[in-house]
């Protein structure tokens, strides 16, 4: 299986987990309007720089800050190899797919607001 075929895999895991957070947060990521929905995506961002970002702790500038916390070193940036070798429940993928449903939600909340006028 490629990259590609697993589009259609995330996407409707995607709608599944926005639909049960609905059902238990309602609107709430959206409650303080644009600006508070664009802190909540800037904080997913920051979470993910923080961990690929050499600058955000001391020591070595050629290895990422996850490479203490899963004990193998990343280089610095590189998404792809910390997402492979971080197995943590809350890390990596679920940062990046936090991300994902809240850029989804605010570009549905957009679209909708669009075609209400």
């Amino acid at each position: 299986m490629t990259y590609i075929n697993r589009i259609k895999e995330i996407a409707e895991d995607d709608v599944f987990v926005l639909e049960k957070k609905d059902a238990e947060y309602g609107g709430s990521w959206c409650k303080r309007g644009g600006v508070g929905a664009f802190m909540m995506l800037c904080r997913k961002w920051d979470r993910l720089e923080t961990a690929l970002n050499p600058h955000a702790v001391a020591g070595d500038l050629r290895e990422a800050p996850i490479s203490v916390t899963i004990g193998k070193p990343i280089p610095a940036y590189d998404i792809l190899e910390a997402g492979e070798q971080d197995s943590r429940e809350e890390g990596i993928l679920d940062d990046i797919g936090d991300l994902r449903r809240y850029l989804l939600l605010v570009e549905a909340e957009i679209r909708e607001r669009q075609d209400g006028k």
